[in-house]
């Protein structure tokens, strides 16, 4: 089992930046492939970005893409997703989560590949 908690939360003007980081507690966390998931007031959750458990593979929504950058320390039980040229539409609360343990490398996009999910963090993006 892993537990995951995020941090980076803030309120940026639109074309800032802004990176959050997900901490993975328990053992084995290049065992993990992982994912940023995010969720507007009113809307159901989407998919951001993935990256496989040996940081090989990644994958990204239309709407991130050449903006947002996933990445991972394996070394830290650590992944980040470094946010760029933010805009009002980036505003939701910015989830991770673990799809594992497992020995297959792989992106998922897909909320119910996911079994292990982060609290949140609030990001803000004024126009």
């Amino acid at each position: 089992q892993v537990q995951l908690v995020e941090s980076g939360e803030g309120l940026v003007q639109a074309g800032g930046s802004l990176r959050l980081s997900c901490v993975a507690s328990g053992r084995a966390f290049s065992n993990y492939n992982m994912g940023w998931f995010r969720q507007a007031p009113g809307k159901e959750r989407e998919f951001v970005a993935s990256i496989s458990r040996t940081g090989t593979i990644r994958g990204y929504a239309d709407s991130v893409k050449g903006r947002f950058t996933i990445s991972r320390d394996n070394t830290k039980n650590t992944v980040y997703l470094q946010m760029n040229s933010l805009k009002p539409e980036d505003t939701a609360v910015y989830y991770c989560a673990a799809d594992g343990p497992t020995g297959i490398r792989r992106a998922p996009q897909r909320s119910p590949d996911y079994d292990y999910w982060g609290q949140g963090t609030q990001v803000t993006v004024s126009s």
